[in-house]
């Protein structure tokens, strides 16, 4: 074997190396005698192929035969399918062999049975470590690869891990080596050129170490040219070599656009954006595109984060037994349901959102169809319809029968179409086998007929299958940029090369298989860290081939420090022994702009002659509390659309404990009262979740005895209800003459009851803080609910008087009852106070937002009245 090592230098930069290539194989093959053109060329990387032909043809030669290893092996002879139950290097279906060989495990099932993540997180590591293995083999001589089994077993037998990953580890070293199937490249060792060339960069490659080793048998010529340098040896810099010094991620970002547009500008193209931090990379590319860029991503991205993958998980879903109505309401908006709302009024979704949220329905099974407008019924109805088959039949199906499932849903809904508008949509038909069917014989087509799944396996087994894809978009005709990993940036005639992300996680590599020692990785010969880091090294040094290199690095993460990638530090000194000039400061090519100053002040608002027709006590409370949500709720009845969440809250439970109340006081008589209670919690439990309703519903039994005792002191008094959530209104200005006379206030009353003395008792049920209730009767004219509702009842009170007070009924020890003293006093000054407040507003006084208390600090208006770009501070 004849070795050629291309140093780092003027004349082997990325524009010239394949011409220094070109040269020295030409040259050696001629001192070979050998012809070009029956000679073969292995390179790294595909990204190679086009500048190594355009440099053998400027040379005016006979070009020999240029490929990669996988390239030439595929141009040579077919790969072979993999067969039922052996390893197809896809992870989904590789997971759901793994799942059928463990079958009949003992200790696995029993795993599966006692923690169901963690039998998943040791599928995914036996499929890790097997594939890997049976890739360590396929590297090999065919010949070798029995010896190479055999010190496996050795090698595994000799290591001490636990229990499980002992099991594991055997499991997937038997797998592995059952699979006696060729290797698509194995048709390279009996292929017989006049010569091997290979090309070396970022480290020896096992296979063609491999393939020269059989060559040298067989006495054919070899060739090795060594492009790779040691960083600490380098002598050579780019003619720029900057490195950007950044304040933070955002920072970083945008330096990162402006050295690649800095680069485009100067004629330096096309440019080289690596890709080191994808969250990064994301905020980059945005910036770029905004600019008009010309991007080739050939990193890709995971095809489970297309929009075409969120919409068939969307729709996968609201198929779900146990969907929200919030799921349904989504898969209605996304694209997949756009034909389906074409053949109807547009307003059929607003409506039915509207009325959802409106009511409060949670889940499909909830939605009354009688309280629908037609043309939303009509799209719930066809909607309900096209998934309803999917639910049908077994609950455990093959996995080919729930793909037709979906098939069928999707022609229901009249998706496909609009499913393949979308970036990724044809790849994810063809991943999920709902436009392709498997070679008959393959593992593929077994696994799809013999895999036996319920609902929630298949979605799992969809989530899988996308997260395992990678979607690489449609390339633009001329990239002016191209992002790529660090890897396959070597020895590629970039213009220039932008690197962020320059600080310590350059050089970090990935985790060997969690089955796999280093210890035992470097019995095996498969790569160890250090031989990774190696690599990573040498790929980061190919980068100095560049004319332009600019590299970019946070100086702090949050408050602390972040330090520069060693591989900084080690080049700093390399070029400092060489006597070369070290990293220079990038210059920053941003324009700063000056934004002139706009100051906030508090927002305020003038709506005279618009005061609504009616007032409830929310509303009355909201003008106590801040003039401006007053107008922003009760003038412009703005409202936030109540979230249709899934889990239920504390007010889910109070309104709830208030229609148990209602109902129970009504049929109070027909039946013991504990009993009577405890029937009518179980009735209405029934409208919500039971998963969701266990904790309010597991202290009930407590609050049924804490209540009837209360109730039977209350009674002993002589108090006797009378009448429960009952709306009344009034006109308290109605003989005033002036603009207030016809407004009505307006409120539902929890509870009304007739004392001894004929007095009348207002109640309103509690399930928030005692403190609370009590620090708002302490101030009696400050609590305007329970004086709006005393002011509500006074027209029809008579002679009588009227008390009211507060139930609070959530207290762990009884329930208690919050008086408010003397509350018809304190209805006489909220109305007189609310009269000279609505007659200025009627006239013209602005109502101004406040920014203080505590209301200000849950307001839904905050926004409105940008009380967080004040320039004043509240007192």
């Amino acid at each position: 074997m004849h070795t050629v090592s291309l140093p780092l230098d003027g004349r082997h930069g990325a524009g010239q190396v394949w011409t220094r290539v070109a040269e020295q194989a030409g040259q050696w093959l001629e001192g070979q005698g050998l012809e070009a053109r029956d000679a073969v060329l292995i390179l790294p990387f595909a990204q190679h192929l086009a500048p190594a032909r355009r440099a053998w043809m400027q040379l005016g030669r006979w070009l020999p035969r240029i490929e990669t290893t996988h390239s030439l092996a595929s141009a040579l002879a077919p790969a072979g399918l993999a067969e039922a139950l052996q390893i197809s290097f896809d992870a989904a279906m590789d997971s759901l062999s793994a799942k059928a060989l463990l079958v009949q495990q003992t200790w696995a099932q029993a795993l599966r049975r006692q923690d169901p993540r963690a039998y998943e997180l040791a599928v995914g590591r036996l499929v890790e470590a097997a594939q890997q293995l049976l890739r360590a083999a396929h590297q090999r001589v065919p010949e070798d690869r029995d010896g190479f089994w055999t010190e496996a077993r050795a090698a595994f037998a000799a290591e001490s891990p636990g229990r499980l990953e002992a099991a594991l580890s055997q499991v997937a070293l038997a797998w592995a080596s059952s699979d006696h199937r060729p290797a698509a490249t194995d048709v390279l060792f009996d292929w017989q050129p006049s010569a091997w060339l290979v090309l070396e960069a970022g480290g020896p490659d096992p296979l063609a170490q491999a393939l020269l080793a059989r060559a040298e048998q067989r006495q054919v010529p070899v060739l090795k040219l060594r492009a790779d340098v040691e960083l600490d040896q380098v002598g050579h810099a780019p003619a720029l070599l900057e490195q950007a010094l950044c304040e933070d991620f955002e920072d970083q970002a945008q330096c990162s656009s402006a050295a690649v547009l800095a680069h485009l500008n100067a004629g330096r193209a096309p440019v080289a954006l690596i890709a080191q931090d994808r969250v990064l990379l994301r905020r980059v590319r945005a910036l770029l595109e905004r600019r008009g860029v010309g991007l080739l991503d050939e990193t890709g991205w995971t095809l489970a984060t297309s929009p075409a993958a969120a919409q068939l998980m969307g729709l996968l879903k609201a198929c779900a037994p146990q969907s929200t109505l919030d799921e349904w309401l989504a898969l209605l908006k996304s694209g997949l349901c756009q034909t389906l709302r074409g053949h109807l009024a547009t307003e059929a979704l607003p409506a039915l959102e509207a009325v959802c949220r409106r009511k409060g329905w949670r889940s499909p099974q909830s939605v009354r169809f009688e309280e629908l407008h037609v043309a939303s019924l009509s799209l719930w109805r066809l909607a309900r319809s096209a998934v309803r088959q999917f639910n049908e039949g077994a609950s455990e199906r093959s996995l080919q029968e729930w793909i037709d499932a979906l098939k069928q849903v999707l022609q229901r809904l009249q998706a496909e179409e609009p499913l393949l508008q979308l970036d990724a949509g044809q790849a994810l038909l063809d991943v999920l086998w709902l436009q392709r069917q498997p070679w008959p014989g393959s593992a593929h087509e077994y696994m799809l007929q013999q895999t036996r799944l319920d609902q929630a396996g298949f979605l799992s087994w969809v989530d899988q299958t996308l997260e395992a894809q990678q979607y690489l978009p449609p390339a633009p005709e001329q990239p002016q940029v191209l992002v790529t990993p660090l890897a396959r940036a070597m020895l590629r005639p970039f213009g220039a090369i932008v690197l962020p992300g320059a600080d310590a996680q350059l050089g970090a590599v990935t985790a060997p298989p969690a089955l796999i020692s280093d210890r035992l990785a470097a019995r095996l010969g498969l790569p160890t860290l250090q031989q990774r880091r190696e690599a990573h090294t040498l790929a980061f040094t190919q980068l100095l081939r560049a004319d332009a290199l600019t590299l970019l690095r946070c100086t702090r993460q949050g408050s602390e420090p972040l330090a520069a990638s060693p591989l900084l530090d080690r080049l700093a000194l390399a070029l400092q022994r060489a006597g070369q000039p070290g990293l220079q400061a990038w210059t920053d090519a941003r324009i700063a702009s000056q934004v002139p100053s706009r100051p906030q002040h508090r927002s305020a608002a003038k709506a005279p002659g618009q005061l609504p027709a009616t007032l409830s006590a929310s509303a009355i409370e909201s003008l106590r509390d801040c003039p401006y949500q007053f107008f922003a709720r009760a003038l412009l009845k703005l409202r936030e659309a109540p979230e249709l969440e899934a889990e239920l809250d504390k007010s889910d439970y109070g309104s709830w404990l208030h229609a148990l109340l209602h109902d129970f006081h009504d049929r109070r008589g027909e039946r013991p009262d504990a009993e009577l209670l405890v029937e009518l919690a179980d009735e209405l439990a029934k409208q919500l979740s039971p998963a969701e309703f266990l904790p309010f519903r597991a202290g009930f039994d407590g609050f049924v005895q804490r209540y009837l005792a209360w109730l039977a002191g209350h009674e002993a008094e002589g108090a006797r209800y009378e009448a429960g959530e009952q709306d009344r209104e009034s006109r308290p200005w109605a003989d005033s003459g002036h603009a207030l006379a016809p407004l009505k206030l307006k409120g539902r009353l929890d509870r009304m009851d007739r004392q001894p003395d004929g007095s009348l008792l207002l109640i309103d049920y509690k399930t928030g803080s005692l403190t609370g209730l009590k620090d708002k009767v302490a101030h009696p004219v400050e609590d305007t609910q329970l004086a709006v509702y005393a002011a509500l009842v006074q027209p029809e009170k008579g002679e009588a008087a009227i008390h009211a007070q507060y139930l609070a009924l959530d207290e762990r020890e009884a329930v208690i009852a919050v008086p408010h003293a003397d509350v018809e006093h304190s209805a006489a000054l909220l109305l007189l106070g609310l009269e000279q407040d609505l007659l200025a507003i009627e006239g013209g006084a602005e109502m101004p937002a406040l920014g203080e208390g505590r209301a200000c600090g849950y307001c839904e208006m905050r926004g409105l009245c940008r009380r967080d770009d004040w320039q004043e501070v509240a007192l």
